[in-house]
């Protein structure tokens, strides 16, 4: 290759180009954001509105519907579901195909929601629907405490939001900051009913003066132009208390005047506070209560750096924290995230040293092992300067393909240092060496470098998770291929010629204080001969028996086909992050007081299960479905570090299990203990999520019916664990029948009797007041002793036409019912959840299709179901890992086919394929592992290294054949001479994938999982591949022979010589 000699005879200009490389990765390093994963997770969008006071029917009915059938079918949308509570609440999350533009998709969503809002309520409308982005998941969890007591929650949720929340947000990479359990201030204007009812007040009367004089005045200026004559030549503004901001000036607030002048006000039939907004929620670490504030990441930012700048500033408001106010962070996946990547890069540098290694014992020259040495930092640290043109992060996926690319990068060097060798063995000189190396074997090294990569070309065109899973490995490893490709071809020829010292055959016996070293060195060569010899004759047998071969070759076939259809799949492994999440699901119409109490019991008896470091709990939100109600809580359990553990010898799962064995005594509410989402972003929790969908309107309590027999189903069906379902619709309610006839009788309009029941006991939102810069809420009520019990409802009292107060109970009647306190809906249908985990040995695939053939087989009729979540992803893969395989193969196949532009050639390379296929799915059988996303990955990195060593014995038995011999001595000798090369550079990435397979620590699953499937893989690839690959090449040049001259294939001898015949005891050709 003439491109080689070049460098040959410019050694410096060989090392420029390779240290220019260095360079510029080593620049680009510190630009990589460093997260646990790409951005995988589905870009989502969450409309959120309020209605207080309004029940989950009413919600769904007159707020999510309206909002659901504008927003249905935006553009790239996947699937939509909307969670009314009866606490007011309304969350709809829209969930788009991975890939589209988060802001573009969040003004499609509000342009929709536009067109929604004039159907919505009056009150849902002044107190505002709000779209946002939806980041995917928390970063960290930073707890504000009062150790000492002396704050309560109020005091520190505001300090929070006035003192620490906007500093947080300045800094870079964070994209929001929620707080759990706030407590932000309010103007509560906790009105008693009877007070009121004495002065002939109605419910309204107070709202409306308090939203008549609680205003905000432009009260404009005078001397402004046009100017009068004889003005005063001063412009004044005029200025006047509109806005109230003190209980005491809201208090003053006349309400109406008596004829004799007697005022009433609002101090005269209300209590005024500067309260909460909400009370919904409490939150805790271990047994003290405060604030947390939930850090999400900017999407695109570094995890750690945004972990570190969190940490940086919490110690800075530290220094003017008031006394008795402290911080902790119990909750921080980003100490995983450094773990599991620091746990990589730890494998990286043993890969490293594992290749080195096996170059230094079958080189046994410094000089020699330098050479392939030195491309592993060239190949590696330039894809660095790659991965950031391309946007790329260094994460778990993108390190996994760096760590195969050390046995692939060396490959190219190892083959050239080899042939050197074996050309100086010849007798010519270094420099001569070196050309001839390149003129042999460098169209096997650009063959080789484009087969790798033309693998890696179908994942372009995958969306999706899986898409981006293949894109990480295909731009890491295609990158350092063809780097390491350059480097062959320019560095590594050049510092062979440079440094290799003509071959002088030594005969004495091994002196000095290495001798052992020397002595060792020749025993490996005597056994390598050895092998060599023997490999030799099991070739010249295997290409003259050609039809045993091929029998066996079938029934090898068949044996992979059949533990292919016999191995369970799955998607991404469920991995040990270092924390657990606790639901706790009380009885319905649980108030939160009584949850809270358990919460503790709960908190308590988990923190006596060993492994358990810390727990955040948070009493009056549902950890299943994030939304608040008072009969939930949710724990999020913080476990020790994996070094602690790892000595206590507990793993994620057996602490799973205890915590399970131990909350289950609580008899006093239903605990559950799930696993986190494999994918944060991606679900609440690990396992599997159907939603129940009520396709008939068939109304609640048969969903309800529907979902519960399902559940039952499934915690009896074998490989299931943990099917539960929090959807209930025993929560509960007082009904109100307004008697409406009566009302007129007695001059008592309905609205007004709606009117007066949403003010005293849900609450009415009046308007806002300001107070230490914020605007904050004024919220009037009912206080809390006109609330209690159900009797309070009828005592309530609203004014005639006639001017008398009339009770409630003379118009309405109360009755006792039940109905859920949360509803949910799923592509615009009544919905129930769903959820499940998969026990060991049991594929998330089969969990899947388990779960289809309960639906199939129990669900009634009108009633469907939907994937979400995880799950929805998975199923939407379908068949992507064989289209991929198989895409990948054709491609291979036909850059083969233009490169020998032969097309039966390349058969004698892809017909190998399939015995790495089959050497790597028994290794997963082996370890117990399922067919899952990481493991068709590596396959698909197996269709390339299979092909590189079946492309080196191939191309060397066309030039022998080119040179005269027949098919069977250019097979013999290929195979022969090409041992070495073969067996050196399948041996460095077996070796390098070693630190995979026997992975422990933060996301050792992820790593096993992979390196099973390559190192089993290669391990087949190497052996069938020299049996098989010689027989093949004999094929495929036969087949060559048959074919008329004028369309004669590249692997037929040249015109002009003529094929000689086979030796006289070789099996006759092959039967076509």
């Amino acid at each position: 290759m003439r491109l080689s000699h070049f460098f040959i005879d410019r050694p410096i200009f060989a090392a420029v180009v390779s240290i220019l490389i260095v360079l510029i990765g080593a620049f680009a390093y510190p630009s990589l954001p460093v997260a646990q994963y790409p951005e995988i997770a589905p870009p989502t969008v969450s409309v959120t509105a309020s209605y207080p006071g309004a029940s989950a029917e009413v919600l769904a009915d007159t707020v999510a519907a309206p909002l659901e059938q504008e927003i249905n079918g935006v553009e790239n949308m996947l699937y939509i579901t909307s969670s009314s509570t009866a606490n007011g609440q309304v969350t709809i999350n829209v969930v788009f195909a991975l890939g589209t533009n988060l802001d573009t998709a969040q003004v499609l969503v509000q342009n929709r929601v536009s067109s929604a809002e004039p159907r919505l309520p009056d009150t849902v409308r002044a107190l505002g629907v709000t779209t946002r982005k939806n980041t995917p998941d928390i970063l960290m969890v930073v707890f504000l405490s009062s150790p000492d007591g002396s704050h309560d929650v109020q005091y520190l949720s505001n300090y929070a939001t006035l003192q620490v929340r906007d500093r947080l947000l300045r800094q870079g990479g964070i994209g929001g900051v929620n707080l759990f359990g706030a407590r932000d201030y309010a103007m509560r204007v906790w009105i008693d009913p009877e007070k009121a009812a004495s002065r002939n007040l109605n419910a309204s009367d107070i709202v409306n003066a308090l939203r008549n004089q609680n205003v905000q005045v432009a009260a404009g200026s005078v001397g402004a132009p046009p100017f009068a004559r004889g003005g005063s030549g001063f412009e004044l503004s005029v200025q006047t208390q509109g806005r109230l901001s003190t209980p005491e000036e809201f208090g003053q607030i006349v309400i109406k005047a008596a004829p004799d002048g007697a005022l009433t006000r609002v101090s005269d039939v209300a209590r005024i506070e500067v309260g909460a907004q909400d009370y919904g929620t409490n939150t805790a670490v271990d047994a003290t209560p405060g604030v947390g504030l939930g850090i999400t990441q900017l999407p695109g930012s570094n995890a750690l750096a945004t972990a570190e700048a969190v940490i940086a500033t919490m110690e800075e408001a530290k220094k003017s924290f008031p006394p008795g106010v402290a911080y902790s962070i119990p909750y921080n996946p980003t100490e995983y995230v450094a773990a599991s990547i620091e746990s990589v890069q730890e494998t990286l540098v043993e890969a490293i040293i594992l290749v080195v290694l096996v170059v230094l014992i079958f080189l046994q020259s410094w000089r020699a092992a330098l050479i392939p040495v030195l491309a592993i930092p060239v190949s590696l640290v330039g894809t660095f300067a790659v991965m950031a043109a391309f946007g790329y992060s260094l994460n778990n996926l993108s390190l996994f393909g760096l760590v195969l690319a050390i046995g692939i990068v060396v490959d190219d060097a190892i083959v050239v240092v080899e042939n050197v060798e074996r050309e100086l063995r010849a007798g010519y000189s270094p420099r001569d060496a070196a050309y001839r190396t390149m003129d042999e074997v460098g169209g096997a090294l650009v063959a080789i470098a484009l087969t790798l990569c033309a693998v890696f070309v179908p994942t372009a065109f995958i969306s999706g998770i899986s898409g981006q899973f293949y894109k990480q490995f295909a731009l890491t490893i295609s990158a350092a291929t063809l780097i390491s490709m350059v480097v062959s071809l320019t560095l590594s020829p050049a510092l062979a010629a440079l440094l290799f010292k003509p071959h002088e055959a030594h005969h004495d016996e091994p002196r000095g204080r290495f001798a052992f070293v020397q002595r060792a060195a020749n025993g490996f060569n005597r056994g390598f001969d050895w092998l060599s010899d023997r490999y030799g004759r099991l070739t010249a047998r295997t290409v003259r028996t050609v039809g045993i071969v091929l029998v066996l070759y079938v029934v090898l076939l068949g044996v992979a086909g059949w533990r292919f259809n016999a191995t369970p799949t799955g998607f991404i492994p469920a991995q040990d992050q270092g924390y657990l999440i606790g639901v706790v699901q009380m009885p319905p119409g649980s108030t939160l007081e009584r949850t809270d109490a358990v919460m503790k019991q709960a908190v308590k008896t988990a923190r006596s299960v060993k492994g358990v470091h810390h727990i955040v709990n948070i009493a009056g939100l549902d950890g299943a479905s994030f939304s608040n109600a008072p009969n939930a809580g949710t724990m999020f359990l913080a476990l020790d570090d994996f070094a602690t553990r790892k000595k206590n010898n507990q793993t994620g799962d057996s602490i799973l299990a205890d915590l399970r064995g131990k909350l289950s005594q609580i008899d006093s509410a239903n605990l559950l203990v799930i696993a986190p989402p494999p994918v944060r972003g991606i679900g609440t929790g690990g396992g599997f999520k159907m939603m129940v969908q009520d396709r008939g309107s068939k109304g609640a309590q048969a969903l309800e019916g529907a979902t519960m027999g399902m559940m039952m189903k499934g915690n009896a069906t074998p490989g299931l664990t943990s099917v539960f379902t929090l959807f209930n619709t025993g929560t509960p309610r007082i009904y109100a029948d307004i008697d409406r006839e009566k009302a007129q009788q007695l001059g008592v309009a309905p609205s007004d009797v709606f009117s007066t029941m949403q003010t005293y006991l849900g609450s009415t939102y009046v308007n806002d007041f300001n107070l230490f810069g914020r605007t904050y809420r004024v919220t009037a009520q009912a206080d809390a002793p006109y609330r209690q019990a159900p009797s309070d409802i009828l005592a309530l009292k609203t004014r005639s036409t006639s001017g008398a107060m009339v009770p409630i109970g003379s118009v309405a009647t109360l009755k006792d019912i039940s109905g859920p306190y949360r509803v949910v809906r799923h592509n615009l249908y009544p919905a129930a959840e769903l959820q499940g985990d998969t026990l060991p040995g049991f594929s998330s695939g089969q969990s899947l299709a388990a779960m289809e053939d309960l639906a199939a087989k129990n669900l009634p009729e009108g009633f469907g179901y939907e994937w979400t979540e995880l799950a929805y992803q998975q199923k939407t893969q379908g068949n992507t890992a064989a289209i991929v395989f198989a895409l990948a193969v054709v491609f291979v196949f036909l850059l083969l086919a233009a490169q020998y532009e032969s097309l039966v050639l390349p058969l004698a390379v892809i017909l190998i394929v399939p015995m790495c296929l089959l050497a790597a799915i028994l290794g997963v059988n082996l370890r117990g592992f399922d067919n899952n996303i990481l493991t068709q990955i590596g396959l698909v990195v197996l269709v390339g290294l299979a092909a590189k060593n079946a492309i080196l014995i191939v191309e060397f038995a066309k030039q022998a054949e080119e040179r005269g011999e027949d098919r069977w001595q250019a097979a013999e000798s290929a195979a022969r001479t090409r041992l070495r090369p073969i067996l050196m550079t399948s041996f460095a990435f077996i070796l390098g994938v070693v630190p995979l397979v026997i992975a422990s620590g933060p996301g050792a699953e992820m790593r096993q999982a992979l390196g099973t499937a390559v190192f089993f893989g290669m391990i087949g690839v190497t052996i069938f591949g020299l049996i098989f690959t010689p027989v093949f090449y004999v094929i495929a040049s036969w087949i060559s022979s048959k074919l008329p001259h004028k369309h004669r294939e590249a692997a037929v001898v040249p015109p002009g010589q003529r094929d000689p015949a086979p030796p006289p005891h070789t099996a006759p050709e092959p039967a076509t």
